[in-house]
């Protein structure tokens, strides 16, 4: 029984998350357009929605990266810049520490505002409350896996979850095999991090993308004004 579970949410699982984020994504945006938008509470009540969501978007957006960088850079590469397995441990637990403690301090302003304001309390649905408090659920079990990560300061489960991305994302065999003996506080929040995708495109979190797409901007064609 414990095999198959860990054979659906290792192996399986991930590849469901990845299949619901890009597929729900685009069907979405394809079919639901006027529900493509971050449904910003601004007119509302502004309150500590600064303060809040800079925090926020810094911490959320910054521990993305540096997930993602982290987990899918294989070890030579950064050992052939002399950076040593102990030593990106150590960059690891200090950098996570403080963006997940920026990113839990804005997401509990934003919890506390769209809860104690009536106005913004009746004007959340469902979905709102549930990426707030999925999301809120995942940063604290990634930020008590930092005193997991105290306890393995070699980095050795480190190269075993990196391990494990990489061969998720090259469709190699073995992924479930590479995480045997990492603790169990890793494994759940890797599950909550992944149910986060499958929920994503079925919320406002789907305006992430159009953050990204405005880079394209940049690049963008001038826009033509005829004259008078």
């Amino acid at each position: 029984m414990k095999a198959t579970l860990e054979l659906f949410f290792f192996g399986v699982y991930p590849y469901v998350a990845l299949t619901v984020f890009f597929v729900g994504s685009l069907l979405r945006f394809e079919r639901e357009q006027y529900t493509w938008k971050s449904d910003s509470s601004q007119l509302l009540r502004r309150g500590s929605l600064r303060w809040g969501s800079n925090l926020f978007h810094i911490g959320i957006i910054s521990l993305f990266f540096t997930h993602l960088v982290g987990l899918l850079t294989p070890p030579a590469v950064y050992h052939a810049f002399g950076v040593t397995t102990q030593f990106k441990q150590m960059m690891a637990i200090v950098v996570g520490a403080v963006l997940g403690v920026v990113c839990l301090i804005g997401l509990l302003l934003l919890i506390h505002r769209r809860w104690s304001e009536i106005r913004l309390a009746h004007n959340s649905n469902t979905s709102d409350w549930v990426t707030l408090l999925w999301i809120l659920l995942v940063l604290v079990v990634g930020i008590a896996s930092i005193f997991t990560s105290v306890h393995h300061t070699d980095g050795a489960v480190m190269v075993q979850l990196g391990e494990w991305a990489q061969r998720i994302v090259t469709f190699r065999g073995g992924a479930v095999g590479a995480l045997e003996g990492v603790p169990g506080v890793y494994r759940l929040h890797m599950v909550l991090g992944m149910t986060l995708f499958v929920i994503f495109p079925f919320t406002r979190l789907v305006h992430v993308w159009s953050g990204f797409a405005s880079v394209t901007y940049l690049a963008r064609a001038w826009q033509i004004v005829r004259p008078r």
